[in-house]
């Protein structure tokens, strides 16, 4: 689609009579409802100011781009208007408007149109092309103005140094909508950088993701970073590189200033937040662990919200009464109860999905978020080869079903669902431009989806074996002795605080609830559970009591861990075990092993999956229990602490 398809000769005003700016969006509205374009006038306006509130989209040089992407837009739309008066919209450079470009894009809309707008960004910074649209006199020339200026628009690309040894720049553009001043400034940024002989790779964030993203290489080789955006960005990976930070319409107007002030070396040098990450995303592993950590992070809040709303069913049920026959169904035995449990376990049957569903979006962005929902679904439902239900001839096979590959399926799944599609975007991009649309809205999803599903029927085949696997070790234990299994499961808790090895030991806790919540619980969960509260609260501990070995920011961090460990969510530890794992997770283990060890020692009973502290009331002695995960979480704390190297070694 081009920028020509959205423009609609019908609704063009080649002399708009107002003169004031809320006048003149007033006015082009009207023009789109009266046609048909909006539906609701009101409704659109809002969203036309709400977008003014944040900065004007008057560019200067005459020139207006006010935009909504907006619920009351029946099909997306351009309208042109062209004012012989002027008009007071409070522009940048304080000069009156003449040109005005209405942007109306359907709420959920595809991604076709903004491959549109971005091109009429383009036109607009091009020399004279401004001019010639103020001289235009019917619908038709303008049509026929944008036809004889390019047959398509430039791609996003690298502006190359006049010389090998020519300076080198990188840049972010961004703007709250991506519909825009992304491309704007982009544009701006290109062509002065060309003027001036410097070389420049400009990353747009748009409304369509991210456009020609840099990379580590790139950034390394630039002398100086520019952020012209009014929305946050990636800025880890800047760190220690000069940055100039601005809103995205200095980028447009400011263009020669922010250039010479990032080539004049008095840029202020940026310094990461989490430095360990900024340094580890120049290679494979450190991005191996930002698109882990992406999926991670969106999980989280399943977790969180879906296990606290289960352990309070069960805490409702414990305060409402249950009677002993009817244990087995504690947590749905009374309504309200049942109300919290049903709605925590579908939140928390969302977890697998979204964290294979945004480890792919980190690699593929959005393409790769519908193959990724579904490899995470797959792995949560076991499907696999020779493992499907099927009925031939009436006679159903549902013994076919299969076994669930859990998070480890999943976390294979997503980088799957992720590399898949990046394959994908190789492979067509041979095909037209006016293909563009189809690609996002058809290609990638369709042919994303089928070749991550049949993939996914191989890789859970052996998922789901190394799942049973750690289940049957656990249950060849279960026999044993209590202290035994505990230390057992307790440590494999902190072995990858959230990867395979913490979730067998979880599910097979969770396994044993079932048979033993008529006898008030059982040992393996409690166990389980207290494992999984120490590494937080070591982090905790680690960071009060050696302070001078961690920075502001993980002492910080050291204190929010304090509610995730609380809370059982083991995840709240993963940075610290991350960044320095040969340390922090052997550290963990002991805690977590000697946490789960003397809750097997003691028989300490447990009647919920989750909850932490929420659910403390639920276990058979509650103040032991607190005892023995805080003699884990001081244990932990203080081998980690001892162990890490000081911050100026």
């Amino acid at each position: 689609m081009k920028i020509q398809d959205l423009l609609r000769k019908d609704v063009m005003l080649l002399d708009l009579q107002a003169t004031e700016k809320t006048a003149a969006i007033d006015e082009m509205i009207h023009s789109l409802v009266d046609r048909g374009y909006v539906t609701d006038f009101e409704t659109f306006k809002e969203g036309i100011l709400a977008r003014e509130a944040l900065t004007s989209t008057g560019l200067g040089d005459g020139i207006a781009m006010p935009h909504s992407k907006n619920a009351a837009v029946k099909e997306a739309t351009v309208l042109f208007a062209k004012s012989n008066k002027g008009v007071d919209y409070e522009s940048l450079d304080g000069q009156p408007t003449d040109l005005f470009f209405m942007i109306a894009a359907p709420e959920g809309a595809n991604d076709t149109h903004l491959a549109a707008l971005a091109e009429l960004s383009q036109y607009l910074m091009k020399d004279g092309f401004a001019d010639k649209l103020r001289q235009v006199t019917s619908p038709d020339e303008v049509i026929a103005l944008f036809d004889q200026a390019s047959e398509k628009a430039a791609e996003p690309t690298t502006v190359v140094p006049a010389t090998k040894d020519g300076d080198f720049l990188v840049a972010v553009t961004a703007c709250t909508t991506g519909i825009a001043h992304t491309y704007m400034a982009q544009e701006a940024l290109q062509k002065v950088a060309a003027e001036m002989g410097v070389g420049i790779k400009v990353e747009t964030n748009g409304a369509s993701g991210i456009g020609n993203k840099l990379t580590a290489e790139d950034i390394q080789k630039a002398k100086a970073v520019i952020i012209a955006a009014d929305k946050a960005v990636e800025m880890d990976r800047f760190d220690g590189k000069p940055l100039i930070n601005r809103p995205v319409a200095d980028g447009i107007r400011k263009t020669e200033e922010l250039i010479n002030l990032a080539l004049s070396g008095k840029a202020e040098v940026y310094h990461a937040a989490n430095k360990k990450a900024a340094s580890s995303s120049t290679n494979a592993a450190g991005g191996f662990y930002k698109h882990l950590m992406s999926g991670v992070s969106q999980m989280l809040s399943f977790v969180i919200g879906g296990g606290i709303m289960i352990a309070v069913a069960f805490l409702i049920d414990q305060a409402m009464g249950v009677p002993k026959d009817q244990l087995a169904n504690l947590g749905t035995y009374h309504e309200l109860a049942a109300m919290f449990k049903n709605i925590g376990g579908l939140a928390f049957g969302f977890m697998l999905p979204v964290l294979a569903g945004y480890i792919a979006y980190s690699i593929a962005e959005k393409p790769g978020l519908a193959p990724g929902f579904v490899a995470g679904s797959m792995a949560s439902a076991g499907l696999a080869f020779g493992k499907i239900p099927f009925a031939e001839g009436g006679k159903a096979t549902l013994a076919l079903a299969g076994v669930p590959s859990g998070f480890l399926g999943a976390l294979v799944g997503g980088f799957l669902a992720g590399y898949v599609v990046n394959f994908l975007k190789k492979a067509l991009s041979g095909l037209p431009k006016s293909l563009e649309g189809i690609k996002s809205i058809l290609l990638y999803p369709l042919l994303g989806t089928l070749l991550t599903g049949f993939l996914m029927l191989l890789v859970n085949i052996p998922m789901a074996a190394i799942n049973t696997g750690l289940n049957s070790f656990l249950e060849g234990l279960s026999g044993s002795s209590a202290v035994l299994l505990g230390l057992v499961v307790g440590g494999m808790m902190a072995i990858d605080m959230g990867g395979p090895f913490n979730k067998a030991a979880y599910i097979f806790g969770t396994g044993t609830l079932a048979a033993t919540v008529s006898t008030g619980g059982s040992v393996v969960m409690a166990a389980v559970m207290a494992g999984g509260m120490v590494p937080p609260l070591a982090v905790f501990v680690a960071t009060l009591l050696f302070k001078d070995k961690f920075t502001e920011e993980e002492r910080n961090s050291g204190l929010t861990n304090i509610v995730m460990g609380l809370s059982f969510i083991t995840e709240g530890a993963i940075p610290f075990g991350a960044a320095d794992p040969a340390r922090a997770i052997p550290s963990f283990m002991v805690g977590s092993a000697l946490a789960g060890a003397l809750v097997g020692m003691a028989g300490i009973k447990l009647m919920a999956p989750h909850g932490g502290i929420f659910v403390i009331a639920l276990t058979s002695n509650a103040l032991l229990y607190i005892i023995f995960i805080l003699i884990g979480a001081i244990v932990s704390g203080v081998l980690f602490g001892a162990l890490r190297k000081p911050l100026n070694k």
